[in-house]
């Protein structure tokens, strides 16, 4: 079941002018850490809403995550084709000049970044779109794939060390995989997928391994939220009481999905490209949220509480 918010929903703008912002990082000076895929930047965001490129990495930052060590971890993507007009940026395609995808871990002290994975075996990473570190130190991400002029890379899940020295496939195939996230007590992985609007869970069975159901499911998941209409999802991030706040294209907004009932509510925001969020604050109720196409970050006061990611509080900047 879905319930529409019927208010306003009151926000604040921090900072507009980016292009294409996505993963955000809430720091403990205050001040939020984003990509600009477009821009092929990592940017900090001050407190009061002054951009600074932190580091300047190239082609297609996407997802980004504080690993145990304290360094930045993105999923780049490799690129893509943009559509711009006056107030919307959005992506169209894969560039010709395209070389595939990669993790690369980022110093923000020094600026100096590196490549820790672009390949899972015989398979190279495509295009690396979100990821999240579990209590252990090891990070699942998605890999999107690419959209090309007659055919779609065929997404997958995997699993990696920080320090460069494993990666294994968790799930494959999955259709468009996006953002990824774990439940507070890290028993399930979520992931959404872009296209058909669904939240999968997986049972978290050892570190890097989860459980797989037999067909019909399509992926091995468990159905968490299918969404109604022309609904796409992207990132998501798991509320302390284990609610999943899905980041909505298209219905722009954030879906919130309970893993006990279903239900779901969606709070509208002012952009189809809301593409993802993160909990700060002592409270861990201040939401920062991109809205990609129109290049804002805005915050707003969640009624409950975020979940605390890993190792966040050991950032190094």
């Amino acid at each position: 079941m879905l319930r529409r918010s019927g208010n306003a929903v009151s926000f604040e703008l921090v900072c507009e002018g980016l292009q294409f912002p996505e993963g955000p990082i809430g720091l403990a000076d205050g001040s939020i850490i984003i990509v600009e895929i477009a821009r092929g930047t990592l940017t900090r965001i001050a407190p009061g809403g002054k951009a600074t490129v932190a580091v300047d990495i190239g082609t297609g930052p996407n997802g980004a995550a504080i690993g145990p060590d304290g360094a930045v971890y993105v999923c780049n993507n490799g690129g893509f084709v943009w559509h711009r007009e006056p107030g919307i940026t959005r992506v169209i395609g894969t560039p010709q000049d395209y070389s595939g995808g990669r993790i690369e871990r980022v110093d923000l002290r020094t600026g100096k970044f590196e490549r820790l994975y672009d390949r899972c075996g015989e398979h190279r990473l495509n295009g690396p779109n979100d990821l999240v570190f579990d209590r252990h130190g090891g990070f699942y991400f998605t890999d999107h794939g690419k959209h090309y002029a007659r055919h779609i890379d065929r997404g997958a899940v995997y699993y990696a060390r920080h320090d460069g020295s494993m990666i294994a496939e968790v799930i494959f195939p999955i259709s468009m995989p996006n953002g990824i996230g774990l439940s507070p007590d890290e028993q399930v992985l979520y992931v959404n997928e872009t296209e058909t609007g669904r939240c999968w869970g997986y049972r978290v069975l050892e570190p890097g391994k989860v459980e797989r159901l037999p067909y019909p499911s399509p992926n091995g998941g468990t159905l968490l939220y299918g969404a109604g209409g022309f609904t796409r999802f992207d990132g998501l991030k798991c509320e302390a009481d284990g609610r999943v706040c899905i980041a909505t294209l298209q219905n722009g907004g954030i879906t919130t999905v309970s893993p006990i009932d279903g239900f779901a509510e969606h709070v509208p925001l002012p952009d189809r490209h809301t593409t993802n969020l993160c909990f700060t604050g002592p409270d861990m109720k201040t939401m920062y949220v991109t809205l990609s196409s129109s290049g804002k970050l805005i915050r707003m006061n969640w009624p409950r509480a975020g979940a605390r990611l890993n190792f966040v509080d050991k950032a190094l900047f």
